[in-house]
């Protein structure tokens, strides 16, 4: 390339040369030693303050740590205050009335009664089962039977609870909506794959095909050279035959699915060879602890505080009602965030231990959740997966569409936070379920927060709908249940806190 370039007007133009960057980094650097050889001792060069975001300083681990300290002496401070202002407020003779619903003169556990009842809709479950796979009952007629026994399954806690609800405790009744509901889908699973296995069975068997084959070395033999001797050895090393269709229906199938920590069925589940005692004692103590802990801040913390909200949000006091929501958040949100702890990591690994279940994939990294999609498909695993696999899917396949779909996982899943709320409460709003549906205005808003503001933001707002939101609905629902079951006037008698 020239120096000069010629015009058309034959007028010569000389260009500077422009310095190469490795040349202007030459002379910086020789500019650089000359100062640095100077008497003055130089001791400035050029760089940025660490926050700013051009200087590349990532490292934040000591205000973390500030952030930690902070969070402890503010919870110190709450948990003092609470224990001067209220006291002790810790029974331990109180857990076993709550959690069994016994009264005394009363001389019932209508709690346990109603749990060990369960047992019957999961026998008839199976007795249905086994005669549509022998083909005593015709399909039609069996899947009417089965949807009469799983949804009379939802409804007898609600008819139960309601008519014997001086012998429910708020616990125990909980427990028994919870459990009956995770029965629900569990037997929805059973249900659904028994009858994909036995449409494929019946077109298999319409094609000619062989109905049943089982897994064995010999049946494999004929492709191989292998010696008489090494498929004996191989045969013996098989201990375990796969499970097929309809060998599958028995009470020990079945009852192992009821116990396992999944809610999705199927005919041969992993399988861990042995189970970790060490593993499984660490597991034992961190429920049994947990739930001590669980227990004691219930009563401590999370009773007088909803108590205290009581008259400032009967009365619209704006002000003081956010203050008694704030206050409200802290205790409400730790209990949560041990209540996930105790259930997703502790409870459901020790049962996976005992029964040789391999599967422990019960949440993921929920906590980094940058859109509340993200939180909902990572934050309870179980749920998620029985959700994608016999609901979204199953319309997709249908012809619905994905945004319908979506709304009628919503739907559905509102249907049951509802259930798990009003029923136990016997007070029948529609908040818990107007919060699920609410998700789905608050999932487009969280992921323009997160195109717009960056990933940082949509986290922030997923973190705080958990942490605020749930509270909020504590609020309503006891206001709720005190006006329902005792009347305003009883509002009077708690006076302004």
């Amino acid at each position: 390339m020239t120096n000069e370039d010629r015009l058309g007007n034959g007028v010569h133009v000389r260009y500077r040369r422009t310095k190469s960057v490795t040349r202007a980094e030459e002379i910086q650097k020789e500019e650089a030693k000359i100062r640095r050889s100077q008497p003055d001792k130089p001791c400035h060069r050029p760089r940025d303050s660490l926050l700013s975001w051009s200087s590349g300083f990532d490292n934040m681990a000591g205000f973390m740590n500030w952030c930690f300290l902070l969070m402890t002496m503010g919870g110190v401070r709450l948990l003092l205050e609470n224990l001067i202002k209220y006291g002790i407020r810790v029974d331990p003779h109180q857990w076993i009335i709550v959690l069994t619903g016994y009264q005394e003169g009363n001389g019932e556990y209508p709690s346990i009664i109603l749990l060990c009842y369960a047992v019957v809709h999961v026998v008839v479950a199976l007795v249905i089962e086994k005669g549509l796979a022998v083909e005593i009952i015709p399909h039609r007629l069996g899947m009417i039977a089965h949807i009469l026994n799983i949804f009379e399954m939802v409804l007898i806690p609600m008819v139960v609870i309601n008519v014997k609800s001086a012998g429910f405790s708020l616990i125990g009744a909980t427990t028994v909506c919870m459990i009956y509901s995770v029965l629900f889908l569990k037997l929805w699973s059973y249900i659904q794959v028994n009858m994909w296995c036995r449409l494929a069975r019946n077109h298999s068997s319409s094609n000619g095909h062989i109905r049943r084959q089982s897994l064995s070395f010999s049946n494999l033999s004929s492709h191989n050279d292998a010696s008489n001797g090494e498929v004996e050895m191989k045969e013996k090393q098989l201990t375990q035959e796969i499970v097929q269709y309809p060998d599958n229906l028995n009470l020990n199938d079945i009852f192992y699915f009821i116990l396992a920590p999944t809610l999705c069925y199927e005919l041969n589940f992993p399988r861990t060879n042995r189970i970790r005692k060490r593993f499984l004692i660490k597991r034992i103590l961190e429920v049994v602890i947990g739930f001590q802990v669980s227990l004691c801040l219930f009563q401590q913390w999370i009773i007088p505080s909803v108590k205290n909200s009581l008259i400032p949000f009967s009365n619209m006091d704006v002000a003081k009602a956010i203050e008694r929501l704030l206050k409200l958040a802290i205790p409400n949100h730790l209990l949560w965030m041990i209540f996930f702890y105790l259930m997703f990591h502790s409870f459901l690994n020790l049962i996976g231990e005992l029964l040789h279940f391999a599967d422990r994939n019960f949440y993921c990294d929920w906590w980094n959740a940058e859109n509340i999609d993200t939180f909902w498909r990572s934050w309870n695993m179980p749920v998620h997966r029985w959700a994608l696999r016999h609901l979204y899917v199953p319309l997709v396949d249908m012809g619905y569409g994905r945004t319908a779909s979506s709304i009628a996982v919503f739907f559905f899943s509102a249907f049951f936070h509802e259930y798990l709320v009003s029923i136990p409460l016997r007070t029948f709003k529609t908040w818990a379920f107007m919060a699920m549906m609410a998700q789905i205005p608050l999932s487009k808003f969280s992921r323009y927060i997160e195109t717009h503001w960056g990933p940082r933001w949509g986290n922030m707002v997923v973190w705080s709908s958990l942490i605020l939101g749930q509270p909020l609905c504590i609020m309503m629902y006891y206001h709720d249940y005190v006006i329902t079951h005792y009347g305003a006037e009883l509002l009077d008698s708690y006076g302004h806190v």
